[in-house]
């Protein structure tokens, strides 16, 4: 038998098979293993070394799978992954074709839920614990780890609301390491320290008041401790609380010091934990940097801009506003409704507001994106960062949905720029004054202008809203674009033996449509390509067929996007050959006219 222990494990049983006094050796070698994977194939670091113990611990204590274990979010499933079968696989963790990087029911049993955005662990271990009821199985536990970032979205305290008016056999687990991706905020964060601290701000804790038995907090990198509470945890009935303190990053020195670089920190040297430095010297600007910038340049001249963002202050850059302009920026944590609407409140008082959420992630607060913006023609400025396909993080992060659903509510202006110079007017525009909400989506990853900051920040266009432009004129098809998907197209046509043969026209405005463009292109072209990257269903393609029936013209229109499917984890080079709206894909296309 060889010495490394995790090498013999390849399922919770083989764990439980291990004398108690061993795992501390599983816990170093998994950490090494995961450190050792991610440095060369890249992925998300320190929330998984944080829970190294806790992982170990759940899966020798409960009998897992039949017992339900999720996971909240999902970043810190490494080790649940290796641990449950997938350690031979674990090196293709986020790669097309590989294993997801967050946990799917359908590639594991011991995946109990699927998950990806946070908050939604509680909800759905009550879900099945009341169904364990209803069958008559009253010993299988249910088991939800959630941090202290997600556990102050609205989400999480509805389901222990309802959870503490339940005898559910319920085990909340409060993984406290003060930090989601970027450091945890707000008043909850507060009251955690002062538990922490052993200086409780009330004589009731929160906890035990919404009728949980609550324990902790204890070491959560004390294994023997762990086990020994999820043991009496295991016999207690009802819904149970358990608050654990860890530090994120464990394990790895770089990764403890600085863990909001190394959530996520690319390749790195898995013996010194030093971070492999791309240089980014030539290259264009990031989207989140064109944002946060320009936001940064436009609020130093319009004491009206307030920024806000859902616990994405560095994925955003609106950093930068928050470190000039402490006041008026605002991170609120992981509370997309709230954000929503809280810009909703301060538009009506004359606040120019940037609201920036990720496109996946403002599929949270749709209704208050209707209710409380659109309805009431509010004009909050949304600023959807990670629209279209974003790689790696998969179905549950791309943002191809955006375009649709946003593109069927009343006084909505939607808009995609094509370009870093596109992206700063548009921002310009909008904080002159729109009578209507404005949606503004941009793609993760960089842009396509290696001189914008120095060339181009600072000197702005107002931007015609409802306009589109001619890129470029031709004498067969037409091919119309939204957003960034563009530039692809602009290269395609330069590969083409006969460029002549196609015109390309740049729409960034998904509504209101160009119309007088559109009757004069269906007029000139026979065929006409409409192509962008988002869900083909419902998006910028639906809206100009639309426009056709209702026009009676006949020309035929080809729709390329996002098919009708979930697309999964691969690079975005790759995902969008498979979508067939790359460069490669468009010259073959274009070549056959």
């Amino acid at each position: 038998m060889s010495d490394n222990l995790l090498s013999n494990i390849n399922n919770p049983t083989d764990l439980r098979l291990l004398d108690e006094a061993q795992l501390p050796q599983v816990a170093q070698e998994l950490r090494d293993f995961i450190i050792d994977i991610v440095a060369a194939k890249e992925g998300h670091l320190g929330a998984s070394l944080g829970v190294i113990e806790l992982t170990i611990a759940l899966h020798y204590v409960f009998d897992t799978p039949n017992d339900l274990l999720i996971w909240d979010v999902g970043h810190q499933a490494y080790g649940h992954k290796i641990l449950t079968g997938r350690r031979e696989s674990f090196h293709t963790n986020r790669q097309l074709g590989g294993i997801s990087g967050f946990p799917k029911r359908s590639e594991s049993i011991h995946d109990a839920f699927g998950v990806g955005h946070s908050s939604t662990s509680i909800s759905a271990a009550l879900g099945m614990a009341i169904a364990s009821n209803l069958k008559g199985d009253f010993n299988k536990q249910h088991i939800a780890v959630i941090g202290d970032a997600s556990i102050a979205s609205g989400m999480a305290f509805e389901g222990l609301n309802h959870a503490g008016v339940t005898d559910a056999n319920l085990l909340v687990i409060l993984n406290d390491n003060a930090i989601g991706i970027d450091p945890s905020v707000g008043a909850l964060k507060q009251y955690l320290t002062a538990v922490k601290a052993g200086k409780n701000p009330r004589q009731n804790n929160m906890i035990k008041s919404l009728n949980f038995n609550y324990s902790g907090p204890i070491d959560g990198h004390d294994i023997f401790a762990v086990i020994k509470e999820l043991k009496r945890l295991q016999k207690t009935k009802g819904p149970k609380f358990l608050h654990i303190i860890t530090t994120k990053g464990k394990g790895l020195q770089q990764a403890e010091e600085n863990q909001v670089k190394y959530h996520a920190p690319g390749k790195f040297d898995a013996a010194t934990g030093e971070i492999h430095i791309k240089s980014e010297e030539n290259l264009p600007p990031k989207y989140q940097d064109v944002f946060g910038l320009t936001v940064l340049d436009l609020a130093k001249k319009n004491e009206k801009i307030i920024g806000i963002t859902p616990a994405m202050p560095s994925g955003s850059s609106l950093k930068f506003m928050m470190e000039a302009f402490p006041k008026r920026a605002f991170d609120v944590g992981i509370a997309e409704q709230h954000a929503v609407t809280l810009a909703a409140g301060m538009a009506t008082q004359g606040m120019v507001v940037f609201c920036n959420i990720y496109s996946t992630f403002l599929q949270r607060g749709y209704d208050q994106v209707i209710h409380d913006v659109a309805l009431q023609n509010l004009p909050v400025i949304f600023c959807l960062d990670r629209a279209g396909l974003v790689g790696e993080d998969g179905a549950t992060h791309h943002g191809v949905f955006d375009l649709a659903y946003l593109r069927c509510i009343p006084n909505m202006i939607v808009y995609a720029p094509r370009n870093e110079i596109a992206l700063q007017n548009i921002l310009y525009t909008a904080q002159l004054g729109l009578d209507h909400p404005i949606a503004i989506r941009y793609p993760r990853g960089r842009g396509v202008i290696a001189d914008w900051q120095t060339q181009h920040l600072g000197t702005y266009k107002k931007i015609e809203i409802g306009k589109s432009a001619c890129i470029k004129e031709g004498s067969k098809v037409a091919v119309l674009s939204n957003g960034t998907i563009g530039n692809n197209v602009t290269l395609a046509i330069a590969k083409i033996k006969h460029p002549e043969t196609i015109a390309h026209y740049d729409f960034p405005f998904v509504k209101p449509l160009d119309e007088n463009a559109l009757h004069t292109i269906f007029t000139e072209f026979a065929t006409i390509i409409t192509i962008e990257d988002g869900a083909v269903k419902g998006g910028f393609g639906s809206a100009i067929l639309e426009f056709a029936s209702k026009n009676n013209y006949t020309s035929k229109v080809t729709v390329l996007g996002i098919p009708d499917e979930f697309i999964e984890q691969g690079t975005v080079a790759e995902l969008q050959q498979y979508c067939k709206i790359d460069v490669k894909s468009l010259e073959i296309l274009f070549s056959s006219y």
